[in-house]
């Protein structure tokens, strides 16, 4: 017999084996005699009120075995002489685009110009400590995408996008636990994804795709406004039924390569600030309303927003991509840059709780750059980056400041320990902002200060330049075809093409471009549409 049932829990009940299956067997009454198998299915924290709550849906299976908590499988079709499309860019979209693909009967040609995600480790290494960026290996460059190794976070708000249960999923079939499943707030840790994304990789090897690592496109093969296919670095030519362009936010010569080839490409929003980082300790205690989170809550997270303003105009300052238990890493693409990001291990165990805390770019910060057309927003990104750099003599070590300094224009006398590898060095952050980051950035940090006490003060510190978090660029496409609106047999796909943002909505956005790819141009592939 099934039960299913909802519960309000306390932590230590929640989030204890035995505790919450003793609890749930005692409300159903459960005799000794009986056998029960006793799951949560899903779960979230409700912090609102002075005493920290559990939302619980419960499955109880009783003198019955539970079934399965996935129903996909990894069945897929072998593809080695079926036609074959080509995928730039081995994230998440890339991924996901190349194993619906091949579901679907097409064969995938991946092609990522960074290394597979385990050789990728000694270049991120390389940053860390030798202070130096391999532009075709980095944070952003490589196997599995940005979100590998800067944290692994499986929320999304995209939920008219695709099948979010599909996804997580296969995610779990791959390796991931079946925790991803029932919290509200899925999280795999960039200790653990890398794993799960050589998986990823395996099946679409095993299914006939191929992968090649290494591999960089450097032109595209055009003929009367359709892509034929793609030029490779060592003057390959690869050509397919069709293209689909996964190449991350931070990919700029393909933007600059879009516009070279008069592929129609428009300017986008995006943000730009810092990364503010706090003890873990601190935001727990503003969050649950306790001294100390114990044993049993997860690190506690938050979302800010505020609205400033800047010579009369509107100004979003808003927390992006937080990472509670986590490390602030450097994430530039190039020499001469300098760009931090952040992520978590999967048991978000650090002391250390860091949040980019980013103004909104408007359009009258694009004007000096008019003469870049829709690539603006991208050269001013690489201005701020490249100003941090220089000022920081070339290397990764990261500007920063106290929180409460910075909001009172001095500079640090001293700064605080961080989980930043390469380094602090204490500067005035609104030298190194250009004055539309750095003034709104003050005003809504002031803001937040009055929602959380102690948050604008120096018990934190802000260290430079967060300015990754999405792409300045949008490569437009239909929105029922998802094809380019001008050149045929091209899909713009996942962050880089403006149409996604993180690891869940950018898979979503792969499984829909293989989808529409294969209906419009290999509609007799199809297996399982």
């Amino acid at each position: 017999m099934k039960k299913q049932l909802s519960l309000v829990l306390e932590p230590e009940i929640a989030f204890d084996q035995d505790n919450f299956v003793n609890k749930v067997k005692d409300i159903l009454q459960v005799s000794t005699t009986e056998e029960a198998h006793v799951r949560a299915i899903k779960r979230s924290i409700d912090a609102r009120g002075r005493q920290v709550k559990v939302n619980v849906e419960v499955e109880a299976f009783i003198n019955e075995a539970p079934t399965s908590m996935i129903e996909f499988t990894k069945d897929y079709p072998n593809v080695s002489n079926a036609p074959q499309a080509i995928i730039v860019g081995a994230g998440p979209a890339g991924i996901f685009a190349a194993l619906r693909l091949i579901e679907l009967g097409v064969k995938p040609i991946l092609i990522e110009r960074g290394k597979d995600v385990r050789t990728r480790r000694r270049d991120l290494a390389a940053i860390n400590k030798d202070h130096y960026v391999n532009p075709e290996s980095n944070y952003c460059f490589g196997e599995g995408g940005a979100g590998t190794y800067s944290d692994g976070k499986l929320y999304t708000r995209s939920k008219k996008r695709g099948d979010i249960r599909r996804i997580l999923e296969i995610f779990v079939a791959h390796g991931a636990t079946e925790e991803i499943l029932v919290d509200a707030h899925p999280h795999i840790g960039t200790n653990k994804l890398p794993k799960i994304v050589a998986e990823l990789r395996e099946s679409i090897k095993n299914a006939g795709g191929e992968v090649h690592f290494e591999t960089k496109v450097t032109d595209f093969i055009l003929e009367q406004n359709t892509l034929k296919g793609v030029v490779l670095g060592d003057g390959r030519e690869i050509k397919g039924i069709g293209v689909i362009l996964a190449t991350g936010h931070s990919a700029r010569d393909i933007f600059e390569l879009c516009q070279h080839r008069n592929i129609y490409i428009e300017a986008k929003p995006f943000a730009m600030g810092v990364r503010i980082e706090h003890p873990q300790s601190l935001i727990d205690s503003l969050q649950y309303h306790r001294k100390e989170r114990g044993q049993y809550l997860p690190a506690a997270s938050y979302s800010l927003v505020a609205q400033t303003y800047f010579k009369g105009v509107q100004r979003g300052v808003f927390s992006f991509c937080m990472c509670p238990g986590g490390f602030i890493v450097p994430a530039a693409t190039a020499p001469g840059e300098l760009v931090v990001n952040g992520m978590s291990p999967s048991r978000r165990d650090s002391k250390f709780a860091n949040s980019g805390m980013v103004v909104a770019v408007n359009d009258i910060d694009l004007e000096p750059y008019k003469e870049y057309g829709a690539l603006a927003g991208l050269q001013l990104q690489k201005e701020q980056e490249q100003r941090a750099c220089q000022m920081m003599n070339g290397t990764q070590v990261a500007p920063a400041q106290l929180v409460g300094d910075f909001l009172q224009q001095k500079v640090s006398k001293e700064l605080l320990e961080t989980s930043y590898q390469p380094g602090l060095s204490s500067s005035d952050m609104l030298d190194v902002l250009f004055p539309h980051i750095g003034k709104p950035l003050q005003d809504g940090i002031k803001q937040f200060g009055q929602k959380m006490k102690g948050y604008g003060t120096n018990l934190g510190q802000i260290i430079g330049i967060e300015s990754r978090t999405s792409s300045p660029v949008r490569i437009p496409r239909d929105k029922e075809s998802l094809e380019h609106v001008i050149v045929k047999r091209l899909y713009p796909c996942g962050e880089g093409a403006g149409y996604a943002g993180g690891i869940m909505s950018a898979a979503m956005d792969g499984e829909r471009c293989a989808e529409q790819l294969v209906t419009r141009y290999a509609p007799n592939s199809h297996y399982h549409l």
